[in-house]
């Protein structure tokens, strides 16, 4: 949720404009403060030159907030459409919202009430030269709300420019970022895109445990996930959509092993400053599903050694080892530990265990999984905080007989066709 407040004319539908443009692959929505303006009455229609369009009293807060409330909740909503020629507002369900990753809040006064700031995670201010506004403000009025020069420069000099001083210029200090130039600043707008594209790929739990990385989704990520767990994918589209992204998360994880650097010459004879990864090291595949993420490492990794762990579950989170297989030198390589789904974390924590006392340290190891309950990362991130977990999407939770939800269901029977 990120507010975009500033004066009038100030460049804030730009500002607004190039982050969107920026977040190309992520769902941006826009809600304009002007949309909450409030109709004004026969009385005020007839002295509208009277009337104070910078006022925190000209807008219908109230509603405002309700909106921006149910948008947080991942809920669609509608909105009101005011006619800036008539002044009335069509009134709530004029405007469909859909629920979004990122939710902008645009307007005069967006920092002013301190409820609305309650509710943003990124509270911006543009900041621009007040001749400009002025400017601006002439030219947007005058073409696009058909009002006339001398009315324009009289509201402003007589509301636009003691609002601006009495409300909008305090709620500056609220802002978490100031933007001088508006639109034109290419490196704030750079930064604030960062910043948020840093945010939406860090879960909560990513803040709680260092250990635990989610890769940063996109639509494509996203489309793929959709096919895995639609119950109607045929088995011939599950196994090819589970591929593509068992190899996005092998690679993801490949980046986390250690490095040295390495200059080399290239064809044209120039110098490359480059890198070496770690070549000692070894997958394991927890029976039967993890050996679905076999093919995707060995495509990674030329000639990977790959080990085998079978895990009996028991009713009541029991588990039971019942086979392994791993190279006998594992102890002085790393481990791509291998299980698509981290439900409750009771057979990970038996095969982290095994690998442990074979001689493997925690540090040593990278667990890889499609999709992870929260409930399975508590227990192995706590359990092994030098281990890293990584997985490509964190879901909701487990219901009563482990499975994770909303998941995708059997990922083995589906994968290998025996469901």
């Amino acid at each position: 949720m990120i507010g975009v407040a500033g004066g009038t004319a100030s460049g804030k539908t730009t500002v607004c404009n190039l982050i969107i443009s920026q977040l190309h692959d992520q769902r941006v929505v826009l809600v304009n403060q002007d949309s909450f303006y409030r109709s004004l009455t026969p009385e005020q229609l007839k002295n509208v030159k009277e009337y104070n369009f910078d006022h925190p009293d000209a807008f219908n807060t109230e509603l405002l907030l309700s909106c921006m409330e149910t948008l947080k909740r991942g809920e669609a909503v509608t909105t009101p459409n005011y006619d800036f020629k008539t002044h009335q507002s069509v009134g709530p369900g004029s405007k469909q919202v859909n629920p979004a990753d990122i939710v902008i809040l645009e307007g005069i006064l967006v920092l002013h009430d301190e409820r609305v700031r309650d509710l943003l995670n990124m509270k911006i201010f543009v900041d621009t030269d007040s001749d400009l506004r002025l400017a601006r403000r002439i030219k947007r009025d005058t073409v696009e709300r058909g009002r006339d020069v001398q009315n324009v420069l009289d509201q402003y000099a007589k509301f636009v420019k003691p609002s601006f001083d009495e409300f909008i210029l305090p709620s500056k200090k609220y802002a978490d970022i100031i933007i001088p130039r508006g639109g034109d600043n290419d490196v704030a707008i750079d930064l604030i895109v960062q910043h948020i594209h840093t945010k939406l790929g860090q879960h909560d739990l990513c803040k709680i445990y260092p250990n635990l990385f989610v890769f940063f989704s996109t639509f494509q990520i996203g489309g793929m996930h959709t096919l895995i767990r639609d119950m109607q994918t045929t088995n011939h589209d599950f196994v090819f959509y589970a591929d593509r992204l068992i190899r996005l998360v092998v690679e993801y994880g490949l980046g986390h092993l250690p490095f040295t650097e390495k200059q080399i010459i290239t064809p044209t004879g120039s110098i490359y400053p480059g890198v070496v990864f770690c070549k000692r090291l070894c997958g394991v595949s927890v029976i039967r599903s993890g050996e679905s993420m076999e093919n995707a490492l060995r495509a990674c990794c030329k000639g990977i050694k790959i080990g085998k762990i079978l895990i009996h579950g028991e009713r009541n989170d029991g588990r039971q080892l019942i086979y392994e297989k791993l190279p006998s030198d594992i102890s002085s390589r790393h481990v791509l530990l291998l299980d698509p789904v981290l439900a409750s974390g009771n057979s990970a924590v038996e095969a982290v265990s095994l690998l442990l006392s074979k001689g493997v340290p925690e540090s040593n190891i990278i667990f890889l999984n499609l999709i992870a309950a929260p409930q399975g990362i508590h227990v192995i991130c706590k359990k092994f905080p030098k281990l890293k977990v990584i997985t490509s999407e964190i879901d909701e939770t487990l219901d009563d007989d482990l499975r994770v939800i909303p998941g995708m269901g059997e990922f083995a029977d589906r994968y290998f066709g025996t469901d």
